[in-house]
């Protein structure tokens, strides 16, 4: 990597607002802080609006129905979440592309009923061409994929749910 290179990604990072950023090649290490820990807090702050966006939207169309309709609807979700809550979340740790499989010839790292380890990769997410794996950080079975193979991810969005027991 040639100076002009350097200074160009250090630059690039000034202006993206990222408060960390760490590159690794074969021969070069290269971590760059800004120091900026507000931006760091904006910047989650903003890749959750889409989220919560998105759940009003169903809950809109929800009442369309006849009148009996919204109270089954409304206990579902509630009972859903109740089961969900003995399941520990993998979230996201990066924005980026999630994949299940290594290559698409390949098969899934893991599927639904699988047993995980610590330290067992779950999936990979590509991120500014960078594939990153995703390591299970409990061990258990997995009860759920809540993301589609291709997909993007944003931070701190739930990928899997594992049954720790």
């Amino acid at each position: 990597m040639e100076l002009k290179d350097i200074q160009n990604l250090i630059k690039f990072v000034a202006k993206s607002g990222a408060s960390e950023v760490k590159l690794e090649m074969e021969d070069v290490k290269i971590t760059i802080r800004t120091g900026k820990e507000e931006t760091k807090a904006e910047t989650t702050f903003i890749q959750q609006v889409p989220t919560m966006a998105a759940a009003p939207a169903p809950a809109a169309a929800a009442p369309t129905p006849t009148a009996e309709a919204p109270a089954p609807a409304a206990e579902a979700p509630a009972a859903a979440s109740d089961d969900d809550s003995k399941y520990i979340t993998i979230k996201s740790p990066i924005i980026g592309t999630f994949y299940r499989k290594p290559s698409p010839d390949k098969p899934s790292f893991k599927e639904v009923g699988d047993s995980v380890a610590v330290g067992d990769v779950l999936c990979v997410i590509e991120a500014m061409k960078l594939f990153n794996e995703i390591e299970s950080e409990v061990s258990g079975k997995i009860v759920k994929v809540l993301v589609d193979d291709s997909s993007p991810v944003e931070f701190d969005q739930p990928l899997f749910l594992i049954d720790p027991s």
